[in-house]
């Protein structure tokens, strides 16, 4: 069976994937490592999709996609950027800093993060058991709040250690934008006079 090849995500789903992937990151050392592996491992970069020689037929498991409009995205990215820093953090090559400067700097965009997530956003866990505890996800258990990781195999129930209790906003405080604002401008450039 041939597979149809993966959409490209549009602006605001690669940010919103690049934040959820930042976070989980910070958070979770053994993410991070197999992130490294998969960074570092040659020839290991996934190949970009090639065009399909002929539309795709519609899978009828598919659910229809929603269209983001990228304001959100771009509003939260631009409180990023005031508070903690982080465009020019991660645009900027670490390369020539030993690894204390980098953890100074580190500090504050986790200070500045921190700040953002704490005033625009109320965050509760996902599943409120401890990381490692043994739980039991019984059958039609929610799979777009629980995903399943190691040897999956067979029907709920599924019984295993819980790695990660995940992450659900509960409310978003994002301020309101005046009518003409720019969202695509996140820092504006800076004169010194």
């Amino acid at each position: 069976m041939i597979q149809a090849p993966t959409p490209t995500p549009s602006l605001a789903q690669r940010l919103a994937l690049a934040f959820g992937a930042f976070f989980a990151i910070l958070g979770d050392a053994r993410l991070a490592a197999r992130y490294a592996a998969l960074r570092s491992a040659p020839g290991q970069a996934p190949a970009p999709a090639a065009a399909p020689s002929a539309p795709p037929a519609a899978s009828p498991a598919s659910p229809p996609l929603k269209t983001v409009v990228p304001d959100a995205a771009l509003q939260l990215l631009a409180l990023l950027q005031r508070e903690a820093r982080l465009i020019d953090f991660c645009g900027e090559s670490l390369a020539g800093y030993d690894d204390a400067q980098i953890g100074a700097a580190a500090r504050l965009v986790h200070q500045g993060c921190a700040k953002v997530l704490a005033e625009h956003f109320t965050i509760a866990p996902v599943r409120s058991e401890a990381e490692g505890s043994r739980i039991t996800l019984a059958a039609g258990f929610d799979a777009g709040a629980v995903r399943l990781t190691g040897n999956v195999v067979g029907q709920p129930p599924f019984s295993g250690s819980l790695s990660h209790r995940g992450w659900r906003v509960t409310e978003t405080r994002l301020p309101r934008l005046a009518e003409g604002h720019d969202t695509r401008v996140l820092a504006p450039a800076e004169v010194e006079l």
